[in-house]
């Protein structure tokens, strides 16, 4: 047989029999083009005269082949059938109403036969295409968003799925309709993914069409077409790769069970006063957007100057659509879900790039994937910073530019490259520069090994650029304008001197790694939280055999480059030699002045390692796994086992978080402050302590609060710095409370106070139970000149401005 016609057929009555009638007598008019063909009609469950229509044209014509279903299933069902019922070396489907001619199958047919097609589908969208008789404009534009959406989720690159005439390699159109199972009008889009995931081109066509009257897309069929998408995009997931997802979830959960299980008093041991600072964000965005207020700024920390929020990483691109679950369960449910679902998204997104992209077994991307989310630096920055470890958005944003490099559709790919890039700058920009620079030295790296690849990507990828900075800048030019000339704005941040790695401390182990240990990891960071290399020397060695053994790929030679690269500028301006005297000057040097890099602590540069390892061991992994020889799969993998497993990491340890005193909780500072006072608590909140935060975001933030812990401006040149300001004042308590001795107060330490806590607008200074407190009330009691007042569990000084007056 060499052509099978297929017509599904629901209630057509009026119309099947010219169409039959037409579709019969192309076909006979060229016999010796056609050859040997079928028709068949697909009755599916029609309650009026179509069958007998059909059967009286299969008596005139024996060509005609009628398929009964058991009922109305819809138009995929239909064409399922009739497709697997047919002969033909071709196969043509086309509807019942014939809006594209037959004659159109002859553009078609051409087109199958001369490129090397394994489908040639009908589009309107194409423009050579003619459409004599419009649909309705409303019909047309959901059509035509219904497409793009189509495009986007499903089958990029094709722009009219839905057009119902296509022309099909038989064996292949059989074979995908067997495996298809979508009963709807999605069935096209389900066909044309299996053709495109099978690698069989598919070739769209210029036809003329008209729309008919009497047509059985209702506007409610958009919405199951959506419906079947989601079916479909449900499908295409593997059984392993949520198998996968599922292991990721767990692994996170474990880490940070700790937390989970004690969410009111549960606080993660090593975070410093980050936890606090992070439910405060994610309550103040929060309480800004449920009361319809600007969620760049706030006045409720660094009273009365306030805090820019946008110079501070509040990650509002999570912070903002979590706005309902902190509302409903409170900021410390927003942080634990944060943390545990954020690292899960990050392994899943690396490990749906690799497996993508670079290994065949899903297992090896598995182990990839992994590493590149689970790795000791990422565990580090788990205990405090999620704007470091939920970076789901990087390898979306390496394959979109990689997409760009293959020059496919560069418009689209571009302006999803600017939005993407667009929600990661919501979401962290510090690790949006690091991705830029571990891309860079990358692609700089691969172009020097594969010129001729470079020659051919360089000007689809600096054309796909352009237009992601033309999306891109756009939608950040207002927030990051507010943040580098908004009020509270600041230059860039004093981190201090020393911020490099040691080249020792990619050698050893982390703090929080199975083999590691605080002491031998704590002298080699800046802090817990700041640890950003300490891959393990096995880790290393198995780096550079894997290296060495795979030198002839182009990939190993790029990735190698890019982590010894991202290695060495991680070691700061300047760098010691270990156990010498001999200093030397660091690549990151050229770097330190410059904009944007003189706010990176350059020890995070070490973090692009972990991908590029990542990657390393997913390629080892997977040629190990398809080797035939036993011996050295076993060698190979032993050696990757016993590489890992010593980094491995460990549950998150948790502390108590002291107890609220009841002066807060109970709402009693209220009737201490009045309209535009602020509560001042000794000492301030700093980056050192900041549990008045936490007493605000649990409590509904009912109190704005001097101090705090926040990126602010200090000094004429508005240097960026943590905390607010300092005064004296602050100062003089955070020395009281370091030290538990009473200094010497006299007028001018007492006239001091006054001037600060004026510019403070204080209301009321409290002093809560904690290390020290005697000296710290003893001293507070010289300043202000009278004793303080027990109330709610803490010493109480009323010094609002009009109160004291009184």
């Amino acid at each position: 047989m060499d052509l099978s016609v297929v017509v599904p057929a629901y209630n057509e009555e009026d119309r099947l029999g010219p169409t039959l009638d037409a579709i019969c007598a192309h076909l006979r008019g060229e016999p010796g083009r056609w050859g040997e063909w079928e028709l068949i009609v697909v009755d599916d469950g029609s309650t009026d005269g179509t069958a007998k229509i059909a059967k009286d044209a299969s008596a005139e014509e024996p060509r005609i082949q009628i398929v009964s279903g058991d009922g109305n299933h819809g138009k995929g069902s239909a064409l399922r059938l009739g497709v697997l019922a047919s002969y033909g070396r071709r196969v043509l489907i086309t509807d019942a109403d014939l809006a594209t001619p037959i004659e159109e199958l002859d553009r078609l047919d051409k087109q199958l036969a001369a490129e090397d097609s394994a489908a040639a589908i009908g589009s309107r969208a194409h423009p050579d295409s003619r459409i004599e008789v419009h649909q309705r404009r409303s019909r047309e534009w959901l059509g035509r968003m219904g497409n793009r959406l189509i495009r986007a989720v499903a089958v990029p690159g094709i722009h009219d799925t839905q057009c119902g005439f296509k022309l099909f390699d038989g064996d292949k159109a059989r074979a995908a309709f067997a495996d298809s199972r979508l009963d709807g009008w999605g069935i096209d889009v389900e066909i044309l993914r299996f053709f495109r995931r099978e690698g069989w081109p598919v070739t769209e066509v210029p036809v003329r069409w008209s729309h008919q009257a009497g047509s059985k897309v209702r506007p409610l069929d958009y919405g199951r077409v959506l419906l079947e998408l989601v079916r479909l995009r449900a499908r295409a997931v593997r059984p392993v790769g949520l198998l996968v997802t599922g292991l990721f979830l767990l692994a996170s959960v474990l880490l940070y069970k700790g937390l989970w299980a004690d969410l009111d008093r549960g606080y993660l041991a090593d975070a410093g006063s980050d936890q606090n600072q992070w439910e405060w964000f994610f309550a103040v965005t929060a309480d800004n957007v449920a009361h319809l207020r600007n969620p760049l700024f706030t006045t409720l920390q660094g009273y009365p100057d306030g805090v820019n929020l946008m110079a501070n990483t509040v990650m509002l691109g999570l912070s903002v659509p979590l706005t309902p679950l902190t509302l409903l369960f409170g900021p410390t449910v927003t942080w634990a879900l944060v943390l545990t679902l954020g690292l899960t998204a990050t392994a899943t997104a690396w490990y749906w790039l690799i497996a993508r992209r670079l290994a065949t077994n899903r297992w090896a991307a598995a182990i990839g994937g992994a590493f590149a989310a689970f790795a000791p630096p990422m565990i580090s920055h788990g205990n405090a910073h999620p704007n470091f470890l939920v970076l789901f958005m990087i390898p979306v944003i390496v394959d979109r530019a990689l997409r760009l490099c293959e020059g496919r559709n560069v418009v689209r790919d571009g302006v999803l490259l600017g939005l993407f890039a667009t929600y990661q700058i919501f979401l962290g920009e510090e690790p949006l520069l690091l991705a830029a620079m571990g891309m860079l030295l990358f692609a700089l790296s691969y172009g020097l090994v594969r010129r001729d690849v470079a020659r051919a990507a360089a000007r689809p990828l600096l054309r796909g650029l352009a237009v992601a900075a033309a999306v891109c800048l756009p939608l950040v030019a207002f927030p990051l304008g507010w943040q580098f000339f908004g009020p509270q704005s600041y230059t860039s941040v004093l981190h201090g001197d020393n911020m490099g790695n040691s080249p020792l401390a990619f050698l050893e182990f982390a703090g929080r790694s199975l083999m590691g240990s605080d002491e031998g990891a704590d002298p080699l960071a800046f802090n817990r939280t700041e640890q950003n290399a300490f891959y393990g020397w096995p880790l290393v060695a198995l780096a550079a055999a894997i290296v060495v053994r795979l030198w002839r790929v182009a990939l190993v030679k790029a990735l190698a480059f890019t982590g010894v690269a991202a290695a060495f500028l991680s070691l700061g301006p300047k760098f010691r030699i270990p156990y010498t005297d001999i200093v030397l000057t660091g690549p990151w040097r050229a770097l330190a002045h410059q904009p944007l890099f003189e706010s990176v602590i350059e020890s995070r540069v070490a973090l692009i390692c972990a991908p590029v390892l990542g990657v390393l061991i997913a390629l080892a992994v997977d040629r190990l796994l398809v080797t035939r020889e036993r011996v050295h799969r076993a060698v190979g993998l032993a050696a990757v086992a016993a590489a890992l497993v010593p980094v491995l990491p460990t549950p998150y340890p948790v502390r108590e978080r002291a107890e609220i005193p009841a002066f807060v909780t109970e709402g009693m500072y209220s009737a201490y402050l009045s309209e535009g006072e602020s509560v001042v608590t000794v000492p301030l909140p700093s980056p050192g302590s900041a549990e008045a935060l936490h007493w605000q975001s649990a409590t509904g933030l009912g109190f704005p609060v001097a101090g705090g812990y926040f990126n602010g401006p200090w000094g004429p040149d508005r240097m960026g710095i943590y905390g607010a300001t300092p005064r004296h004042t602050s100062n003089l308590l955070n020395d009281v409370r370091g030290s538990g001795r009473v200094p010497v107060i006299g007028p001018n330490w007492q006239a001091q106070a006054r001037g600060d806590l004026a510019a403070w607008r204080a209301g009321v200074v409290v002093l809560a139970p904690q290390y020290n407190d005697a000296a710290l009330y003893a001293t507070v009691e010289k300043l202000l000149g009278q004793p303080g007042k027990r109330v709610g569990g803490v010493w109480v000084w009323d010094v609002g401005a009009e109160r004291m007056r009184g």
